[in-house]
């Protein structure tokens, strides 16, 4: 899930129903100082906080997973959020800031976990010994063909090879944007004829 879509799923939880069993989150703000009992709050609250994780999460195994993490939280630093006066206040920002934490993990690992297939696929089919040795030979065979272009024509094709733009080459050069089409033209034809020259138009240039 892109930052862009996380946004909106956040803006569109926030500005939904908060208190899904009547009431709002505000309506239950507590007092700073007040006697607060845990068990009542995790009563009171649990189930909108599995229900706003899991629009954010989209996984309802793991929303609970991490509204349990929220509620430990709590439980930790009871005397400090209760302090502030707005218990389920701070219960849905930890919620938020959790969920975004954790869909924002989930994607690094199936980033993570995609590129490592990728990696074993290709380590399961390595380039043969034949393949590699035919493209080192094609690479030296290359290298000897542009050693024996005029200059200009050498440094032409491995800049366009190398992806500069016709606007780069024609600075790169020194001539004229409108030259550059042309001037191409003619170092992949002497190129191909010195190549076929020297090694055969059965080699595919």
């Amino acid at each position: 899930m892109g930052g862009a879509l996380v946004d909106g799923v956040i803006e569109g939880v926030l500005a939904g129903k908060a208190n899904e069993r009547g009431g709002s989150v505000n309506s239950e703000r507590s007092q700073p100082g007040q006697n607060w009992n845990f068990d009542e709050l995790f009563l009171a609250h649990y189930g909108r906080i599995v229900s706003i994780l899991r629009r954010l999460i989209r996984e309802q195994g793991q929303a609970e997973d991490v509204a349990n993490e929220v509620f430990l939280r709590l439980y930790r630093r009871g005397a400090t959020v209760n302090a502030l006066g707005n218990i389920p206040g701070w219960l849905y920002r930890c919620a938020v800031n959790l969920g975004i934490d954790h869909v924002r993990a989930r994607n690094r690992r199936d980033r993570y976990e995609q590129e490592a297939a990728r990696a074993e696929t290709r380590a399961q089919h390595p380039e043969d010994g034949f393949e590699q040795m035919r493209r080192v030979q094609r690479q030296e065979r290359v290298r000897l063909v542009l050693a024996e272009l005029k200059p200009e024509q050498a440094e032409l094709l491995l800049s366009r090879a190398a992806g500069h733009s016709y606007r780069e080459l024609a600075e790169r050069l020194d001539i004229g944007i409108n030259s550059v089409g042309n001037l191409l033209i003619r170092a992949e034809a002497a190129f191909e004829k010195q190549y076929h020259e020297k090694f055969g138009k059965e080699e595919d240039v």
